[in-house]
């Protein structure tokens, strides 16, 4: 058998994501799969060395590894040419840095979104990373979601006619963190330092609208702080500066329009977390992270405005559950698993820093766009 040690610098590991999402269940679940297999005698073999501040938290994810190396010094884990790739999932105001440090040592890079806080610094990684000759990539994890899976299936086979919109619901009730403790990190909503829904769900409603639906050309959108106040990890109340909700509809350069309401500040009562309604001339589909349902156009019900009877119909019915043609990864490790691909076998990988840019410039639009009250029309970002 033919194995390919892969080295990862995985940097901010400590963090929620990093630890669940990247570390647990994508490169140890790698590791435990026994790698990426490449043919019937080669495969991929992740060997991370986790970085971070906090050594005490490093020693303990490291020990669920075994021997999984581990160090708080980041420049030393850069020098080694042993290690090919870098991780970034620090905060978003670390990230800038810290990789254009890791292009200068000639590592490949793979990173977190949003890759920066401006369009601009975005924009200039990606320019830094193909001068450099680097390899590169982003976190585009939605794509590999069941529920979206299915729903580009139902696209590329032509079910929905023609597609006139799209309708995401996303989010959930953040708990203030006083009597429930909150379900996310304290910084997400403050401004200072660099939280905030728009510039953190914009970015992903870019790659999904751009994969899934057509290329997005303006967007008009109004954010909110609707909670004032949270308590901290340490029980300490500090004011929210940062917006925790975004309603947003954005142009595609097809004619589709799209509108997804983003909130921290919303209790669920739909079928997910995350919710895309298709409308086609043909059918409507119904996406949720791992389920699907559709409606063909011959199975529409023709209802009629009389508010003053009960409902004849129930619209939960006239709807079929997509079938689970075949097991799914976890997103996460899906796109890690082309990753390293890319890295040793040379494969094709377009979610890169350039797609990582294209997200930050419409989160920036939509701030842009709330803060004047306007449409904002997106400009290509040339590769």
């Amino acid at each position: 058998m033919k194995t390919h040690r892969v080295g990862i610098i995985m940097n901010g590991v400590t963090g929620r994501m990093g630890t669940n999402q990247h570390y647990i269940r994508s490169i140890l679940a790698i590791i435990n799969q026994g790698g990426v297999k490449i043919s019937d005698g080669e495969v991929i073999m992740p060997d991370p060395i986790l970085v971070g501040r906090n050594e005490a938290k490093l020693q303990k994810l490291a020990a669920m590894g075994g021997k999984v190396r581990f160090t708080t010094d980041l420049d030393a884990a850069l020098a080694n040419r042993e290690d090919v790739i870098y991780f970034d999932a620090q905060t978003t105001g670390r990230r800038v840095p810290a990789v254009k440090k890791a292009i200068a040592a000639g590592k490949h890079v793979y990173c977190e979104k949003p890759t920066a806080t401006s369009t601009k610094d975005a924009y200039e990684l990606y320019r830094i990373a193909k001068k450099a000759g680097v390899k590169h990539g982003v976190v585009q994890d939605k794509l590999w979601l069941p529920g979206l899976l299915k729903l580009k299936t139902l696209i590329d086979d032509g079910f929905f006619g023609e597609i006139i919109s799209v309708r995401g619901e996303f989010g959930y009730w953040v708990f203030e963190g006083d009597v429930v403790p909150a379900q996310r990190p304290s910084w997400n909503y403050r401004k200072e330092d660099d939280g905030g829904i728009i510039m953190d769900m914009l970015c992903h409603w870019r790659y999904v609208l751009d994969n899934l639906f057509g290329k997005v050309k303006a967007v008009s959108c109004l954010g909110a702080t609707h909670i004032k106040k949270r308590w901290d990890e340490n029980g300490r109340p500090y004011p929210c500066t940062a917006d925790d909700s975004a309603y947003a509809t954005f142009e595609l350069h097809n004619g589709i329009i799209a509108q997804f309401n983003s909130s921290w500040c919303v209790r669920v009562r739909r079928d997910d977390l995350l919710t895309l309604q298709v409308d086609g001339t043909q059918g409507t589909a119904v996406a949720g992270l791992r389920e699907c349902w559709v409606q063909h156009a011959s199975a529409t019900p023709r209802p009629v405005w009389n508010p003053d009877i009960e409902s004849p119909i129930n619209f939960y019915d006239n709807w079929t559950r997509v079938p689970t043609y075949q097991p799914f990864e976890n997103a996460f490790k899906a796109e890690w698993e082309l990753f390293l691909r890319h890295v040793v076998c040379n494969e094709p990988f377009r979610w890169n820093l350039l797609e990582g840019a294209k997200g930050v410039q419409l989160a920036e639009a939509g701030l842009e766009s709330w803060a004047k009250r306007r449409w904002v029309t997106l400009p290509e970002l040339k590769p």
